[in-house]
This record gives structure tokens, sequence and C-alpha cells, in this order.
């Protein structure tokens, strides 16, 4: 299994960050290999968002698709994302979201395994690589909207 946390802090509100981090079908404009992002059904409740939506993450020839259940809760400024079918045996994503001044300190923690050795092999090799450029992108498209 692969785990990180990345913590940064970026300048923008915290609202605008989390509306930025749900909108997932525009992922495939500036994250890292992604390739698609469909969300099937948003529902909203007074303290909780949630999607069910895919992900196709790869490179040209080679790429899966994952369902994902994501789960925001306002009161707690927490999304909490779990993989529901596909290529990963386990996944769980936990994003939290701090306003501090006109900034917003963001954590990040992922933990994950997929169903193919050998893949899972290659990806925890080069897994903080990736998270990094994945956590810049993030950083990036929110000082391209909100800066």
């Amino acid at each position: 299994m692969s785990s990180a946390s990345i913590k940064k802090i970026i300048p923008c509100k915290k609202n605008q960050l989390i509306e930025m981090v749900l909108d997932i079908e525009k992922y495939p404009e500036f994250v890292p290999w992604c390739l698609n992002g469909k969300v099937y059904t948003r529902k909203e409740s007074s303290d909780l968002v949630e999607i069910k939506a895919d992900l196709k993450v790869g490179k040209s020839i080679i790429n899966e698709t994952y369902t994902s259940l994501v789960h925001y809760y306002k009161e707690k400024d927490k999304i909490l994302v779990t993989n529901i079918e596909g290529p990963l045996t386990h996944l769980k994503n936990e994003w939290k979201f701090k306003e501090i001044n006109n900034s917003t300190q963001l954590e990040f923690d992922i933990d994950f395994e997929l169903k193919n050795n050998l893949l899972n092999a290659i990806m925890k090799r080069s897994f903080n690589f990736g998270l990094n450029k994945i956590a810049d992108a993030f950083e990036k498209r929110a000082l391209e909207l909100y800066k």
C-alpha cells in the first residue's frame, strides 16, 4: 500500500479551493495523467455533498477508469474520497481546508493500493514524484482561477 501527506498554503479563499476540488469534470484540464472526469450523481444536503464520479487516469493506451465516492463535510471543511470500483483494491483521500487570512492551508492525505501487483510496484517507486506533480497542478490552477 502507498500513502503520503502534503501540506500547502494556497493563496485563495477556502470555499474557492473546495469548489475547485469538487469540480471533478474539469480535472482533465489541469491534473497530470487525468484523461477524463465524469460525475454520475451529486446530492447535497445542509452539511453534506455526495458525488459519485469516474476518473480515467493514465497515458495514451495505458489507462484505467475508477469510480469513487466523494463526501464533502461542510462543517468540518473536509473532503473524503473512497473507491467503489476499478483497478484499486483500496483508496482513501482526505482533503482538509483551513482558511488563514486570505489564504487556505490545505492538508491532503492519500492511501491506496492497486489490484495489479506489477503496476502497484511501479507506482510505489514513482508515487511521491507523481503526488507532488498533482499537488503542484492544483496549486497552479487555484492561482490561475483566483489570484
